[in-house]
């Protein structure tokens, strides 16, 4: 069975509760049954079949969710866009991914319309008309019955990552990753259908769409959906909805705590507040323990689907630091270079295997082959466990900066910084930031007869990356550190960035 069937038999069982909540509006099981259906014929009717991509680009809606699931019944994949990409990125994307379809919300026609000339072959819809593209309710009002072709086994989405190459990656996730992650994510927050999950993290992310919003919806469950994240709006929707689960990143809760309403609104309904994505500091966990409510980590990433260590709801400081265990599905390790175990309280790299771990990276068989071997997929993060046999990451083996919830790899910076005539050398490192975490940082060496500014150096990125891919600082060095290979000694260059 395809995963599409989740809704259906949820439609069967309680066709008026409460799937999705948006915008004050409730849409029910039997409804969003109909929805998928209807979008499943739409697609059929444009020529998508199985295995034909389906590319979409907007903030969080319901309609994400019709699309998730109608590509399933299909057999088809869907291609969610990060919105918060530069031009260059998402043409990037829609060269590798080759979609069938783009189904775009309208703050982003114009942006996609600089993108359609060269690229033929396309069924471009908007959500709202806009002149030139296919109306999508009109697509659906003219829809016919929808084929059944899904298999479990069939890849479901590809969501991309950056690359340490510079060039992001295309995780392939088939539909028995998310039956499986759902169930990780079930029994890891004792989900069930009387719970009321919010997702205000994108759902372009596998943490958004995952962690809770689809593990939600195969038990039945209640999902209020976000249009973007706002602190103020979040913690009014939790005492408004009487929300039981929810997620926020690190730099989410920094909002959150900082927010003048913290203090005051009701989180009473609240059972935890999870969060992951990059290492979350001991003193948010202490300010959310304070609130009397619950708090639990995810370790995982896209490549994963994300649940792959998960530590259960918690009111005890102590393991503060945790990630948790394995989750009911998944294997963890640390290893050292050579593949064997390591001694509890060794570092060592994380990896881990699982139903839920993608089945390769689109096109692109040597980085395949060097993330998973084995059957394991190796993280490329640092970690230990302690005599429990609870994880904890400890560093990143990978050269990956977390800003927010987003990945930046510095290749990507450093590309851009090598086109530039201008310099001589130049790297790009993390520098802790207080309410990001951390951000990234250009460090370059001029040429001799160069006059390029600060600034200069900042206009390079702008319409190349994505903004919260820019540095947010220029620090002029007289030269690079470098080993006897010639190689950027990184760690001096972030000590020296950290000093100031």
């Amino acid at each position: 069975m395809d995963i599409s069937t989740w809704i259906e038999r949820w439609a069967a069982f309680a066709p008026e509760r409460p799937a999705l909540r948006y915008a004050g509006q409730d849409i029910s099981y039997a409804s969003l049954a109909e929805r998928i259906e209807n979008l499943a014929g739409a697609l059929a009717g444009l020529g998508v079949e199985r295995g034909d991509r389906v590319a979409q680009l907007g903030y969080n809606s319901p309609e994400i969710i019709d699309l998730l699931f109608a590509c399933a019944r299909l057999g088809a994949i869907m291609v969610p866009l990060n919105w918060r990409l530069a031009g260059p990125e998402i043409a990037y994307i829609l060269d590798d991914s080759e979609p069938k379809v783009v189904v775009a919300e309208p703050d982003f026609i114009d942006l996609l319309g600089e993108l359609r000339a060269d690229r033929k072959g396309i069924a471009w819809i908007a959500y709202e008309g806009a002149e030139d593209w296919q109306d999508y309710r009109s697509l659906l009002a003219g829809a016919g019955a929808p084929p059944r072709d899904g298999d479990p086994d069939d890849a479901l989405l590809i969501v991309y990552t950056s690359g340490t190459t510079g060039r992001p990656k295309g995780a392939v996730l088939d539909q028995n990753a998310l039956f499986h992650n759902a169930v990780n994510g079930a029994a890891a927050f004792d989900l069930g259908s009387q719970d009321r999950v919010l997702t205000a993290i994108p759902m372009f992310h596998v943490g958004g769409l995952n962690i809770q919003t689809t593990p939600a919806l195969h038990a039945g469950a209640t999902v209020t959906i976000l249009q973007k994240f706002d602190p103020g709006e979040m913690l009014a929707t939790i005492a408004r909805e009487r929300i039981t689960l929810a997620i926020a990143v690190p730099a989410m809760l920094v909002a959150l705590i900082g927010h003048p309403n913290w203090g005051k609104t009701d989180l009473s309904s609240l059972r935890c507040l999870t969060s992951g994505s990059s290492t979350v500091p001991d003193a948010l966990i202490t300010a959310v323990l304070a609130r009397d409510v619950a708090v639990s980590q995810v370790y995982g990433s896209t490549e994963t689907a994300p649940t792959v260590i998960v530590g259960l709801p918690s009111k005890d400081p102590d393991k503060a630091g945790s990630c948790g265990h394995a989750a009911l599905h998944c294997q963890a390790r640390i290893v050292d270079d050579d593949g064997n175990d390591v001694p509890a309280g060794t570092a060592g790299e994380i990896v881990v295997r699982g139903a839920n771990i993608m089945r390769e990276y689109w096109r692109q068989p040597e980085a395949t082959s060097e993330a998973l071997r084995e059957g394991w997929f190796h993280t490329g993060d640092i970690g230990h466990r302690d005599a429990d046999g609870a994880f904890y990451v400890d560093d990143r083996k990978k050269d990956m900066i977390i800003s927010g919830s987003e990945n930046i790899y510095s290749a990507e910076l450093e590309f851009v910084l090598a086109e530039c005539p201008e310099l001589a050398e130049s790297t790009v490192v993390a520098r802790p930031d207080e309410r990001w975490g951390e951000v990234p940082v250009a460090v370059v060496v001029k040429r001799p007869d160069s006059e390029i500014t600060k600034e200069g150096v900042l206009d390079l990125f702008v319409d190349r990356l994505a903004r919260f891919k820019h540095p947010k600082d220029v620090i002029f060095a007289t030269s690079l550190p470098r080993n006897a290979m010639g190689k950027v000694l990184k760690f001096e260059v972030r000590e020296m960035v950290q000093k100031g």
